[in-house]
């Protein structure tokens, strides 16, 4: 579990610094403007941020059967990518983050693509990889411990059951079940 939610926490925030990586360098957006221009930006970009840790952390988009599960978890992903944007811009203008070299001033989290976005994504991904229940591993110890115990998994195959009356076994297993006379 552990393992799961550190391997989420590292892919989400890989997936939030190439994201912020393209606003910043790509597009040259060093900050989120003041305004609703600039929150209604920071809000679209949180979603699409979202949307891609959503594809990738957990069972990611490419795995068998995985596209719908990739599908909701996208979905759900630029949802609750956009809420933690809110909060980051509500309740965390008391963290400043020094940035003299860039910009003038000190700015705060939720202002700089380069800061919010990978948190925002390593927040996701690790709650994406905590939700990855990895059940495919599990059917498949059950399978093996059910071979194991002598039952094949198949329909229509009988266990066989070691005791010390065999001859019994094997007459009831192949004698029909006696029919129950029915109550008027």
């Amino acid at each position: 579990m552990v393992r799961r939610l550190l391997v989420g926490l590292f892919l989400g925030l890989i997936v939030g610094a190439l994201v912020a990586a393209g606003f910043v360098r790509g597009l040259g957006i060093l900050t989120f403007g003041e305004g609703a221009g600039g929150a209604l930006f920071a809000y679209a970009s949180a979603a699409v941020t979202g949307v891609l840790t959503g594809l990738v952390a957990g069972k990611p988009i490419w795995a068998s059967g995985a596209k719908i599960e990739a599908g909701l978890k996208a979905f759900f992903g630029a949802l609750l990518a956009a809420g933690l944007m809110f909060a980051l811009r509500q309740w965390a203008e008391g963290i400043p983050v020094p940035v003299t070299a860039f910009t003038p001033g000190n700015l705060h989290v939720g202002d700089l693509p380069a800061v919010a976005l990978p948190v925002l994504a390593a927040a996701l991904g690790g709650f994406f990889g905590l939700d990855n229940t990895g059940g495919d591993e599990g059917k498949d110890r059950s399978d093996r411990k059910r071979v194991a115990d002598g039952a094949s998994g198949k329909p229509g195959q009988r266990a066989r059951v070691a005791s010390g009356d065999e001859e019994d076994e094997d007459t009831a297993a192949a004698a029909p079940a006696p029919k129950r006379a029915a109550k008027r």
